[in-house]
């Protein structure tokens, strides 16, 4: 068993090797491979299962602002602070211009439901509010340096969201009036992903502190592929939404 002065003793990966760490992590656990996605980019989902999909996760988009607002109120470097608070103004907007929370309200009205079910919480599925707020939680009571390395699944998102927005046009075009999100996130995310990485690099100094990071991004692909593998048993197989859920009305016609 590895003790914890052993762990100390390690030598530091070089930055190239850490770097490549997170990429493997990404390769191997981003939740681009999950069954959901899957389905959805080969056009095989129905209106209710995308209508599921959108409420569910607009749950996750609207806690965005608490996960970065915790990290800000951590840090007492003005430097970090001022780079980081763009990612809240990016998703709450700045009073003028919509952020992403507004936008993927959007999305959840091209899939056919009223705004309101979302800002509600109506119907969300209990699996999507414990992976969420366990990501709340997680920034909150880890270091600054975990909390900044779980966000990196943003190194992977710039080109899963270029395929979802191809597939979506493609197998459902009725949601065309609600992909604003997705465009944004084309250059916010790898822009985000840039500052994070390299404040990651410079700060984790010790082997311990590299492992944690990795820890971190693999932490946080668990708790997105936890939201997707709730979607799944509730709304594909088996098909078992929970008591209170969200019931997706007959499919129609694509």
């Amino acid at each position: 068993m590895t003790t914890a002065l052993e762990r100390t003793d390690k030598p530091a990966l070089s930055e190239a090797d850490f770097i490549a760490g997170f990429h493997a992590i990404g390769e191997e656990r981003y939740h681009h491979k999950h069954p959901f996605h899957q389905l959805m980019h080969d056009g095989q989902l129905t209106r209710g299962q995308l209508q599921a999909w959108a409420l569910n996760r607009y749950y996750y988009q609207s806690h965005i602002p608490l996960k970065d607002a915790a990290i800000l109120a951590r840090s007492h470097d003005h430097t970090f602070r001022v780079a980081w608070r763009k990612r809240v103004l990016d998703q709450d907007g700045d009073g003028v211009t919509p952020g992403g929370i507004e936008k993927w309200l959007k999305l959840v009205e091209a899939t056919g439901l009223p705004r309101i079910q979302a800002v509600t919480g109506e119907g969300i599925l209990p699996g999507t509010r414990y992976a969420v707020q366990e990501y709340v939680h997680f920034v909150s009571t880890h270091s600054n340096l975990e909390a900044v390395a779980a966000s990196l699944t943003e190194l992977f998102a710039r080109k899963l969201i270029a395929l979802r927005l191809d597939r979506l046009r493609e197998h459902y075009p009725w949601l065309s009036t609600g992909l604003d999100y997705f465009t944004g996130r084309l250059t916010q995310a790898p822009e985000d992903a840039d500052f994070a990485l390299a404040w990651v690099v410079r700060h984790a100094r010790t082997r311990e502190e590299q492992d944690a990071a990795h820890a971190a991004l693999r932490a946080k692909c668990d708790i997105l592929w936890a939201q997707l593998d709730a979607l799944y048993f509730a709304y594909i197989n088996p098909g078992w939404p929970p008591p209170g859920a969200f019931v997706p009305p007959e499919p129609v016609p694509q």
